[in-house]
C-alpha cells in the first residue's frame, strides 16, 4: 500500500512540475491584443446607469440610456 501512495504521489509532483514548466515557457499575449484604451462613462440622467458615452442620447436634461428615459425624464421636467 506505501509503494502505491508513493508512486501516486510521485505522478501527481511530476504532473505538477511539467504544467508549470509549460507555462513559464509559453509565451506572452501580445500587448496590443486587448482594448486597453478607457472610454468617458456618463450616467443616465433617469436612473443613473452608467454607459459609455458614445451609447448614451442627448436630451434636454442630460444624457439617458435609452429613448423611453429620456421621454420619462422630459415629461417629469417640462421647461
Amino acid at each position: 500500500m506505501k509503494v502505491l501512495l508513493t508512486l501516486i504521489a510521485l505522478l501527481a509532483l511530476f504532473w505538477l512540475l511539467r504544467a508549470s514548466v509549460r507555462r513559464m515557457r509559453a509565451p506572452p499575449p501580445p500587448a496590443g491584443s486587448g482594448d486597453a484604451s478607457p472610454r468617458t462613462m456618463l450616467a443616465c440622467a433617469q436612473c443613473g446607469l452608467h454607459l459609455p458615452a458614445n451609447e448614451a442620447l442627448p436630451g434636454r436634461g442630460g444624457v439617458f440610456c435609452g429613448p423611453a428615459h429620456r421621454a420619462a425624464f422630459e415629461e417629469a421636467h417640462p421647461e
